[in-house]
């Protein structure tokens, strides 16, 4: 049974939890800004299926886990932030496509839904869709929860990548481009700070 008043409310949500600067959202646009729209594709796609993913597992249940057992919540925090700043080192080390003839790539599908389980701000996402908005009970319900956040993703994802394109005309230059792929790095770094001050 899905409960229809709680729609409008939950497409905000999504709107402002996938539209707001955070992990995903930093390195779309560097993936933009160093690998153009159609070769961050596979990555934004990627962040869809491990949202799903997570939406679908904390559903079921995986949230409860963690109020079982808080040295999950613990270890969790640990792989996370090891994983970000593994990523911050690989954002800043970033070459210019036009500089290289085996230029870097950017986060394939598998690699991008992985990374939403040591994002700090996935899970406080789908933990709030899955707790605070859940438009009903059952598949169906669990379905347009998915749904709408794979929707909403697509407009703002796409937005931060398209961003990140445009930014490429001011990146000219090794140096700047440089300068950019470093302030990204603090950026996604930055973004921890929430979690480790929790």
């Amino acid at each position: 049974m899905i409960d229809y008043s709680l729609i409008l409310p939950l497409i905000l949500f999504a709107f402002s939890s996938t539209g707001t600067p955070g992990p995903n959202n930093i390195m779309l646009l560097a993936s933009g800004a160093n690998f153009g729209y159609l070769r961050s594709v596979p990555h934004m796609v990627g962040i869809w299926a491990g949202l799903a993913s997570m939406m679908i597992i904390m559903s079921m249940g995986l949230s409860q886990i963690f109020d079982v057992y808080p040295v999950a919540k613990t270890v969790l925090k640990v792989l996370a932030t090891g994983y970000m700043l593994w990523l911050a080192v690989k954002i800043v080390r970033a070459a210019p496509v036009k500089e290289t003839d085996a230029p870097g790539r950017p986060m394939t599908p598998l690699q991008a839904a992985l990374f939403q389980w040591v994002n700090p701000k996935a899970w406080a996402m789908s933990a709030g869709a899955v707790t605070l908005y859940a438009i009903g009970t059952g598949w169906i319900a669990i379905a347009g929860l998915v749904v709408i956040f794979v929707i909403v993703s697509l407009i703002t994802n796409s937005t931060w990548i398209v961003l990140g394109k445009q930014v490429t005309r001011f990146l000219s230059t090794p140096l700047r481009l440089r300068t950019f792929n470093v302030v990204m790095a603090v950026l996604l770094v930055a973004s921890l700070y929430p979690v480790l001050i929790e």
